[in-house]
């Protein structure tokens, strides 16, 4: 399995800084949850791990190897991305958008291979409808690249309650390390391993959910009176006060 780290990492976007200073671990087959307020940083730190966006001071380390000094092909077959509104092509049928993650293991001749086809096949398991429209669709996509890294984005968005727990269920089982950006705290604290919290693109908490998500932070951070719990059941659980909002500057 994989394991990530970064150090120092600086992102300026448009001359207007967005990360400062992040420094972060995930181990082999780690489900981190990554949060924040709109604005944190979270899709922009996403997008310099798979080597969207470069840093401007830094490093991000795949198993060792700096992804700087990887070719975009290299970058690709590592790391699957899973984005929100992600729109793929049109017109294709799902084994035909679920085959594109395989373009980043082909040179310009080559053949599908029976390895591509067992990937394919592997991928398209985890895929339950009959369009591409959707998560789902954009995961099989990723894991049909065989990635030995995973970064979604708010892939929760717009499903149902049940859909996002078999959402989160079927990224947990892949055995894959993950980064999840996620937007409920209730979901991140009921399903990820770890916790990262940025707020104005540092790093305000990591560690296990109820280290991170410490009722302080969650004042600080999102502005609200609460608390994470473990209860009975072993399910860690964000608990709200009567009067769940922070007073500005209290």
């Amino acid at each position: 399995m994989t394991r990530l780290d970064i150090a120092g990492l600086a992102v300026d976007l448009a001359g207007v800084p967005v990360l400062r200073d992040v420094d972060l671990t995930v181990e082999p087959g780690c489900l981190l949850g990554l949060v924040g307020p709109n604005g944190s940083g979270k899709s922009t730190l996403l997008r310099t791990i798979y080597k969207s966006v470069r840093p401007l001071a830094g490093t991000v380390l795949i198993d060792g190897d700096d992804v700087r000094g990887l070719s975009t092909r290299a970058a690709a077959q590592r790391t699957g991305a899973v984005l929100q509104d992600a729109a793929g092509p049109g017109g294709l049928t799902v084994a035909e958008t679920v085959a594109l993650g395989r373009n980043p293991h082909h040179g310009l001749l080559t053949r599908e291979s029976m390895s591509d086809r067992d990937a394919i096949d592997d991928a398209r398991r985890t895929h339950r409808h009959d369009t591409v429209r959707g998560p789902s669709g954009h995961l099989a996509r990723a894991l049909a690249q065989r990635p030995r890294l995973l970064v979604t984005d708010e892939v929760t968005n717009h499903l149902d309650i049940r859909a996002r727990f078999e959402m989160l269920e079927l990224v947990r089982g892949l055995g894959v390390t993950t980064v999840a950006v996620l937007h409920e705290l209730d979901l991140a604290a009921r399903c990820c391993d770890r916790i990262v919290v940025l707020d104005a693109g540092r790093v305000a908490a990591a560690g296990p959910v109820l280290d991170a998500l410490t009722p302080e932070v969650l004042h600080d951070v999102f502005g609200v009176h609460a608390s994470a719990d473990r209860h009975d059941d072993g399910v860690i659980r964000i608990r709200y006060d009567a009067k769940p909002l922070a007073a500005r500057g209290d």
